[in-house]
C-alpha cells in the first residue's frame, strides 16, 4: 500500500478533503501538523508534529519518520507547508518542487522579483522597508496603488489606495497587522494597481508542463479598498484567446519561478484591452473549500487529482466531470461574535446549489479583512451553463442572513 504524508496545518479547512481522497485511492496517510494533539484522536500512531514555521527542522522529522517507515509522497494541503513538503521531498527523492522556487512563492517581494527578471507581466512594483518612504515609493509605481505585505496570504493585510496619502496609511494598517503576527519590521510591497477582469488559474505541472484544470471568473468586482473573493464561476467567459493568453502566461510565471510538479493557483487581472498580468501565483492548490466546486473524469475531485500525481498514480484526461459549476464564499461582514446565519435551508434549496458549509461555529469572534482570515461558508452550485451557476449563487447569497453581535 503507498504512504503518503499530508501537511495538515491546524487551521486548513481541507483536512477531511485530503483524507477522503486517500481513503478512496487505498493511500495509507501520516498527517504531520502542529499540534499532534489536535490529529491524535483520529490519526493515532499515524500523526507526527511539526513546526511548520521551521521550515528545515520539520523536514528533519519527516525524513526521520520515513527511515522508520518510507514514504511514497510528502503533500502540502496549503501554504504553510508547501517549503517544508519541498525539503522533504528533495531528501526522500519523492516528487517534489525545487525548494528555491516554492520558498519565492512564499515571499510576494522574492516572486516580484523572479518574475520581473524573466519579463512576465505584473504590477510594477518598489519594495518598502520600515524606514522607507512609502508615500514617495507609491508615486514611483504609480496612483492609484496597492500596498500589502510579502508574507500573507487570501488577500490578508491586502489594501488599495488611491493617493500617495492613502498609501502611507494603509502601510501603518498593514504594519500594525504584521505586528499580531509576530511580523513587525517586515517589507511591504507597494504596487501599481491593475485594473480589469479578475480570473482565478487551476493548473497541475507535470515535468514542468502546466496543464490547466479550471479558469474561474470574479463576476463580483475586485476595485478595493480590500480584496475579499465571493464568486467564482468556471469555465470563464473570457475569449478563448484571452484565456489562451492567461494560461501562457501563467505557465511562463510558473517556468520563471522554477516550479515543475504538483498543483499551482495563481490570480491574474485582465484589461480591458487583454493584457494579462500576474497578481499571485503559489505552489497548492485553490484554498478554501473551493475545491469542491470541481470534479473531474468520472467524478475525481481536486484532492484525488493531486494525490494521484504526487503519487505517480495513472491520471487520464483531466477534463471538467460539470459544464459549468462555482462556489460563493461568504465573507465577513464586521468584527463580533457570530450569532447565526440564516435562511440556510432556503439558500440550499434553490436550483442549482448543490450545496452549503457554514464553516465558523456560532459564539465564535469574527474579523472583515483586511485583519480577518476566515470566511464564513461557502455555498456551491453546478448548472449547464455558467450564467445559471452565477444566477443560483447569488440567489442563495441574497436568502442568506448573517447575524453579528
Amino acid at each position: 500500500m503507498a504512504r503518503v504524508l499530508l501537511l495538515l496545518p491546524t487551521a486548513t479547512y481541507r483536512a477531511q478533503d485530503f483524507l477522503t481522497a486517500a481513503e478512496t485511492l487505498g493511500v495509507e496517510v501520516i498527517v504531520a501538523s502542529e499540534r499532534r494533539q489536535a490529529l491524535a484522536g483520529v490519526m493515532g500512531e499515524r500523526a507526527l508534529r511539526v513546526d511548520l514555521r521551521h521550515p528545515q527542522g520539520a523536514a528533519d522529522a519527516i525524513v526521520a519518520a520515513a527511515e522508520r517507515a518510507p514514504l511514497d509522497a510528502v503533500v502540502a494541503v496549503d501554504d504553510q507547508g508547501v517549503l517544508v513538503a519541498a525539503l522533504a521531498g528533495n531528501r526522500l527523492g519523492v516528487a517534489h518542487n525545487p525548494p528555491e522556487a516554492v520558498a519565492a512563492t512564499r515571499d510576494k517581494a522574492a516572486l516580484r522579483r523572479a518574475l520581473e527578471a524573466a519579463g512576465v507581466p505584473q504590477p510594477a512594483f518598489r519594495e518598502a522597508g520600515p524606514h522607507d518612504d512609502v508615500t514617495a515609493l507609491a508615486r514611483q509605481v504609480g496612483l492609484p496603488c496597492v500596498v500589502k505585505p510579502v508574507s500573507l496570504s487570501a488577500s490578508r493585510g491586502v489594501l488599495r489606495a488611491d493617493d500617495a496619502d492613502a498609501a502611507a496609511a494603509a502601510a501603518e494598517h498593514v504594519r500594525a497587522i504584521l505586528c499580531e503576527d509576530e511580523g513587525a519590521g517586515e517589507t511591504l510591497l507597494v504596487e501599481r494597481y491593475l485594473p480589469g477582469a479578475e480570473v482565478a488559474v487551476e493548473g497541475l505541472l507535470r515535468g514542468g508542463k502546466l496543464e490547466v484544470l479550471a479558469i474561474f471568473d470574479k463576476p463580483d468586482p475586485m476595485e478595493g479598498p480590500t480584496f475579499e473573493e465571493t464568486l467564482l464561476v468556471t469555465p470563464s467567459r473570457l475569449p478563448a484567446s484571452t484565456q489562451a493568453a492567461v494560461t501562457a502566461t501563467v505557465a511562463d510565471a510558473a517556468t520563471a519561478l522554477g516550479l515543475v510538479e504538483g498543483p499551482v493557483h495563481a490570480e491574474v487581472r485582465v484589461s480591458a484591452d487583454g493584457n494579462v498580468g500576474v497578481l499571485e501565483i503559489a505552489a497548492r492548490s485553490i484554498g478554501g473549500l473551493c475545491s469542491r466546486a470541481l470534479r473531474f473524469g468520472l467524478d475525481l475531485s481536486l484532492e484525488e487529482v493531486i494525490l494521484r500525481h504526487a503519487l505517480g498514480l495513472p491520471l487520464d484526461a483531466l477534463t471538467a466531470a460539470f459544464d459549468a459549476s462555482g462556489v460563493l464564499m461568504l465573507p465577513v461582514p464586521r468584527a463580533g461574535i457570530l450569532a447565526e446565519v440564516r435562511g440556510q435551508d432556503d439558500a440550499r434549496a434553490v436550483p442549482g446549489v448543490a450545496g452549503l458549509e457554514i464553516t465558523i461555529a456560532s459564539g465564535r469572534p469574527v474579523r472583515p479583512l483586511p485583519e480577518g482570515d476566515r470566511y464564513l461558508g461557502f455555498v456551491f452550485a453546478r448548472a449547464a451553463t455558467p450564467d445559471q451557476v452565477e444566477h443560483a449563487l447569488r440567489s442563495a447569497r441574497d436568502l442568506l442572513e448573517v447575524v453579528i453581535r
